[in-house]
Protein backbone atom coordinates (compact mmCIF):
# COMPACT_ATOMS: atom_id res chain seq x y z
CA UNK A 1 0.00 0.00 0.00
CA UNK A 2 2.49 2.19 0.55
CA UNK A 3 4.94 1.23 -2.18
CA UNK A 4 1.32 2.00 -4.16
CA UNK A 5 1.65 5.29 -2.84
CA UNK A 6 4.90 6.10 -3.46
CA UNK A 7 4.68 5.20 -6.82
CA UNK A 8 1.30 7.80 -7.08
CA UNK A 9 3.24 10.68 -5.56
CA UNK A 10 6.20 9.83 -7.81
CA UNK A 11 3.92 10.17 -11.01
CA UNK A 12 1.88 13.33 -9.24
CA UNK A 13 5.58 14.64 -9.17
CA UNK A 14 6.99 13.56 -13.12
CA UNK A 15 3.47 14.71 -14.34
CA UNK A 16 3.80 18.19 -12.32
CA UNK A 17 7.27 18.17 -13.67
CA UNK A 18 6.37 18.03 -16.91
CA UNK A 19 3.67 20.09 -16.67
CA UNK A 20 5.66 22.82 -15.37
CA UNK A 21 8.06 22.30 -18.24
CA UNK A 22 5.72 22.73 -21.34
CA UNK A 23 4.42 26.30 -19.28
CA UNK A 24 7.89 26.95 -18.99
CA UNK A 25 8.48 26.44 -23.14
CA UNK A 26 4.71 28.39 -23.86
CA UNK A 27 5.91 31.41 -21.78
CA UNK A 28 9.47 31.42 -24.00
CA UNK A 29 7.48 31.06 -27.00
CA UNK A 30 5.23 34.06 -26.17
CA UNK A 31 8.19 36.12 -24.83
CA UNK A 32 9.61 35.70 -28.14
CA UNK A 33 6.81 36.17 -30.17
CA UNK A 34 5.98 39.24 -28.00
CA UNK A 35 9.98 40.21 -28.43
CA UNK A 36 9.78 39.54 -32.56
CA UNK A 37 6.40 41.70 -32.07
CA UNK A 38 8.47 45.16 -30.55
CA UNK A 39 10.90 44.75 -33.28
CA UNK A 40 8.40 44.56 -36.01
CA UNK A 41 7.07 47.57 -34.77
CA UNK A 42 10.07 49.89 -33.99
CA UNK A 43 10.73 48.73 -37.71
CA UNK A 44 7.55 50.11 -38.56
CA UNK A 45 8.19 52.88 -36.88
CA UNK A 46 11.39 53.96 -38.55
CA UNK A 47 10.00 53.33 -42.08
CA UNK A 48 7.66 55.58 -41.20
CA UNK A 49 10.03 58.20 -39.77
CA UNK A 50 12.04 57.86 -42.74
CA UNK A 51 9.19 58.22 -45.58
CA UNK A 52 7.93 61.59 -43.39
CA UNK A 53 11.84 62.66 -43.73
CA UNK A 54 11.60 61.92 -47.43
CA UNK A 55 8.76 64.33 -48.01
CA UNK A 56 10.22 67.04 -45.76
CA UNK A 57 13.77 66.81 -47.16
CA UNK A 58 13.28 65.05 -50.53
CA UNK A 59 9.64 65.55 -51.73
CA UNK A 60 9.41 69.62 -51.07
CA UNK A 61 12.68 70.16 -53.71
CA UNK A 62 11.27 67.50 -56.09
CA UNK A 63 7.50 69.84 -56.27
CA UNK A 64 9.60 73.10 -56.57
CA UNK A 65 11.19 71.29 -59.88
CA UNK A 66 7.65 70.48 -60.65
CA UNK A 67 6.29 73.37 -60.68
CA UNK A 68 8.95 76.10 -60.18
CA UNK A 69 8.13 79.77 -60.32
CA UNK A 70 7.61 81.41 -63.13
CA UNK A 71 9.83 84.13 -64.51
CA UNK A 72 7.44 86.75 -63.52
CA UNK A 73 7.10 86.38 -60.13
CA UNK A 74 6.41 89.40 -58.41
CA UNK A 75 10.04 91.21 -58.13
CA UNK A 76 10.63 92.29 -54.32
CA UNK A 77 11.05 96.07 -55.34
CA UNK A 78 7.40 96.21 -56.53
CA UNK A 79 4.90 96.78 -53.92
CA UNK A 80 1.29 98.05 -55.70
CA UNK A 81 0.76 95.16 -57.87
CA UNK A 82 -2.90 96.06 -58.70
CA UNK A 83 -3.67 95.92 -62.22
CA UNK A 84 -6.83 97.54 -64.82
CA UNK A 85 -7.21 96.26 -68.00
CA UNK A 86 -8.53 98.34 -70.82
CA UNK A 87 -9.66 97.11 -74.30
CA UNK A 88 -10.97 100.02 -76.80
CA UNK A 89 -12.17 97.37 -79.10
CA UNK A 90 -14.71 95.80 -76.00
CA UNK A 91 -17.32 98.51 -74.45
CA UNK A 92 -17.07 96.32 -70.90
CA UNK A 93 -13.36 96.68 -70.75
CA UNK A 94 -12.79 100.15 -69.75
CA UNK A 95 -10.08 100.16 -66.34
CA UNK A 96 -11.13 96.81 -65.48
CA UNK A 97 -10.11 95.70 -61.99
CA UNK A 98 -7.71 92.54 -62.52
CA UNK A 99 -7.50 90.55 -59.28
CA UNK A 100 -4.27 88.30 -58.83
CA UNK A 101 -4.85 84.85 -57.39
CA UNK A 102 -5.23 81.10 -58.38
CA UNK A 103 -7.15 79.61 -61.18
CA UNK A 104 -10.00 78.54 -59.08
CA UNK A 105 -10.32 82.19 -57.11
CA UNK A 106 -14.07 82.81 -57.75
CA UNK A 107 -14.64 85.28 -56.25
CA UNK A 108 -11.99 87.62 -58.19
CA UNK A 109 -13.49 86.06 -61.36
CA UNK A 110 -16.94 87.08 -59.93
CA UNK A 111 -16.10 90.74 -59.16
CA UNK A 112 -14.05 91.57 -62.50
CA UNK A 113 -11.18 89.49 -63.86
CA UNK A 114 -8.71 87.16 -62.84
CA UNK A 115 -4.58 87.36 -62.97
CA UNK A 116 -3.49 83.58 -62.72
CA UNK A 117 -0.81 84.14 -60.13
CA UNK A 118 3.05 83.47 -61.03
CA UNK A 119 2.24 84.05 -64.40
CA UNK A 120 4.36 87.15 -64.59
CA UNK A 121 2.97 90.73 -64.38
CA UNK A 122 3.81 93.05 -67.60
CA UNK A 123 6.94 94.77 -65.97
CA UNK A 124 8.26 90.82 -65.82
CA UNK A 125 10.09 90.76 -68.78
CA UNK A 126 9.39 87.55 -70.76
CA UNK A 127 6.11 87.02 -68.84
CA UNK A 128 2.91 85.79 -69.92
CA UNK A 129 0.51 87.40 -68.17
CA UNK A 130 -2.63 85.45 -68.03
CA UNK A 131 -5.77 87.09 -67.35
CA UNK A 132 -9.45 85.08 -67.83
CA UNK A 133 -12.78 86.85 -67.63
CA UNK A 134 -16.63 85.45 -67.26
CA UNK A 135 -18.31 85.24 -70.98
CA UNK A 136 -21.46 85.72 -68.92
CA UNK A 137 -20.45 86.67 -65.54
CA UNK A 138 -23.03 87.87 -62.91
CA UNK A 139 -25.82 90.66 -63.12
CA UNK A 140 -24.92 93.52 -60.97
CA UNK A 141 -21.41 92.94 -61.22
CA UNK A 142 -18.21 93.62 -63.04
CA UNK A 143 -17.88 90.14 -64.20
CA UNK A 144 -21.26 90.62 -66.35
CA UNK A 145 -20.61 90.11 -69.56
CA UNK A 146 -17.20 91.24 -69.15
CA UNK A 147 -15.33 88.90 -72.10
CA UNK A 148 -18.34 88.50 -74.21
CA UNK A 149 -16.86 89.79 -76.84
CA UNK A 150 -13.83 89.04 -76.95
CA UNK A 151 -14.21 86.93 -79.89
CA UNK A 152 -14.31 90.49 -81.84
CA UNK A 153 -10.45 91.09 -81.09
CA UNK A 154 -8.25 91.06 -84.47
CA UNK A 155 -4.31 90.77 -84.89
CA UNK A 156 -3.25 94.09 -84.50
CA UNK A 157 -5.96 95.62 -82.00
CA UNK A 158 -4.49 97.09 -78.61
CA UNK A 159 -5.11 96.08 -75.49
CA UNK A 160 -3.68 98.23 -72.25
CA UNK A 161 -2.47 97.27 -68.77
CA UNK A 162 -2.42 99.95 -66.48
CA UNK A 163 -0.50 99.45 -62.79
CA UNK A 164 -0.82 100.44 -59.71
CA UNK A 165 2.24 103.20 -60.19
CA UNK A 166 0.47 104.75 -63.20
CA UNK A 167 2.57 103.00 -65.84
CA UNK A 168 1.28 101.66 -69.16
CA UNK A 169 1.52 98.53 -70.73
CA UNK A 170 0.10 98.42 -74.69
CA UNK A 171 -0.20 95.23 -76.10
CA UNK A 172 -1.32 94.45 -80.10
CA UNK A 173 -3.22 91.05 -80.40
CA UNK A 174 -1.25 88.93 -82.44
CA UNK A 175 -3.16 85.69 -82.65
CA UNK A 176 -5.95 84.01 -81.28
CA UNK A 177 -7.11 80.36 -80.89
CA UNK A 178 -9.32 77.55 -78.97
CA UNK A 179 -8.25 75.45 -76.57
CA UNK A 180 -9.51 72.47 -74.32
CA UNK A 181 -9.95 73.13 -70.41
CA UNK A 182 -7.06 70.97 -69.62
CA UNK A 183 -4.57 72.51 -71.81
CA UNK A 184 -2.14 75.04 -69.07
CA UNK A 185 0.73 74.67 -71.34
CA UNK A 186 -1.13 78.38 -72.96
CA UNK A 187 -0.36 80.04 -69.28
CA UNK A 188 3.47 79.04 -70.01
CA UNK A 189 5.68 82.36 -71.84
CA UNK A 190 6.91 82.69 -75.22
CA UNK A 191 10.68 82.44 -75.40
CA UNK A 192 11.60 86.05 -76.68
CA UNK A 193 8.29 87.53 -76.17
CA UNK A 194 6.81 89.49 -73.52
CA UNK A 195 2.69 88.73 -73.81
CA UNK A 196 -0.68 89.15 -72.30
CA UNK A 197 -3.14 86.07 -72.46
CA UNK A 198 -7.24 86.66 -72.34
CA UNK A 199 -9.49 83.67 -71.71
CA UNK A 200 -12.87 83.30 -71.82
CA UNK A 201 -15.45 80.26 -72.33
CA UNK A 202 -16.32 79.52 -75.83
CA UNK A 203 -20.21 79.55 -77.21
CA UNK A 204 -22.75 78.36 -77.38
CA UNK A 205 -21.56 75.29 -74.63
CA UNK A 206 -19.02 76.60 -72.59
CA UNK A 207 -16.97 73.72 -72.49
CA UNK A 208 -13.64 75.04 -74.39
CA UNK A 209 -11.30 78.34 -73.88
CA UNK A 210 -11.25 80.85 -75.71
CA UNK A 211 -7.67 82.83 -75.83
CA UNK A 212 -6.38 86.06 -77.51
CA UNK A 213 -2.70 87.35 -77.02
CA UNK A 214 -0.87 90.00 -77.62
CA UNK A 215 2.97 91.18 -77.58
CA UNK A 216 4.22 94.00 -75.24
CA UNK A 217 4.90 97.09 -77.97
CA UNK A 218 4.81 100.13 -75.30
CA UNK A 219 5.89 101.06 -71.92
CA UNK A 220 4.40 104.61 -70.77
CA UNK A 221 5.10 106.46 -67.67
Amino acid sequence: MIATSVVEVGRKVTAMKRYRARGYQRYQRKRSGSRMGSVLSLILILAGLALVGYFIIGATPFLRAAFPPSEGDEPAAVTDTSLKLTVPKMDRVQDLTVYTGPGDDESALGKGALHLQNTGFPWDQGSNVYIAGHRLGYLGTDSYLVFWDLDKLTQGDEVLLTAGDGTRYTYRVFDSFVVGPSDYQVTEPIPGKSILSLQTCTLPDYSDRMIVQAELMDVSA
